[in-house]
């Protein structure tokens, strides 16, 4: 893809997370990697619904911000995936609501945040592992992710955010959606006796769609 059309892109799908309300002011952060190697990520202090294609921070491959404005603070966040994950093509991160309030609850499972109520976020997701709280732009947070081993395309920031990698920036955006729909579903059927998937046909979906499911 040109950088051109990867700038517009990243900019569009930027725009409809914000209209729809999954992040809100100038929170979240996206970029995405160029055909030399190289970054686009959204500048610090940016709103979703108003980045300027021209105005993404560009670094080189070496790191080197070449161009732009300065880059979201959480830098560390999003080189941690890159640089454990070599099919991570775009990293996403969003404050949506649902995943930050699933985020809170008592009941959830640290190494599996989402409860297998659909077959999607497995699909999309695997396993999404629940870190600690970090305060927003603590460098420890790039080190937690980096002590996953790129064993998970996606975390959750505790009472923060969802943070997902993908092979492009399409491809994260579908699945951070994912993760919000499914806390949302996971918040409204919370104290019912809900019938979820179970073991076998989660490890079913996992085997069919050759999910990395780090066990």
């Amino acid at each position: 893809m040109t950088d051109r059309r990867l700038r517009e892109q990243m900019c569009l799908l930027a725009k409809s997370l914000f209209d729809r309300g999954l992040t809100g002011g100038s929170t979240g952060n996206i970029s995405a990697r160029t055909e030399d190697g190289g970054l686009l990520v959204s500048p610090t202090g940016t709103s979703f619904g108003r980045l300027d294609p021209a105005r993404l921070s560009h670094f080189d491959p070496q790191g080197n911000l070449v161009s732009g404005d300065a880059p979201t603070k959480e830098m560390p966040l999003h080189a941690a995936f890159y640089d454990t994950r070599s099919t991570a093509g775009a990293v996403v991160h969003l404050h949506s609501c649902h995943s930050v309030a699933w985020s809170m609850m008592p009941e959830v499972d640290p190494d599996n945040f989402l409860p297998p109520l659909t077959p999607y976020a497995i699909m999309k997701l695997g396993k999404v592992k629940l870190l600690p709280f970090f305060r927003p732009g603590d460098p420890a947070m790039g080190a937690a992710v980096r002590g996953l081993a790129g064993k998970r395309t996606a975390v959750m920031l505790a009472n923060h955010g969802p943070v997902v990698a993908g092979k492009d920036v399409e491809a994260a955006c579908n699945a951070i959606e994912e993760l919000e729909d499914t806390a949302r579903l996971a918040m409204l059927m919370r104290g019912y006796d809900a019938n979820m998937l179970s073991p076998a046909q989660v490890t079913d979906l996992v085997t069919h769609f050759d999910v990395e499911w780090d066990t």
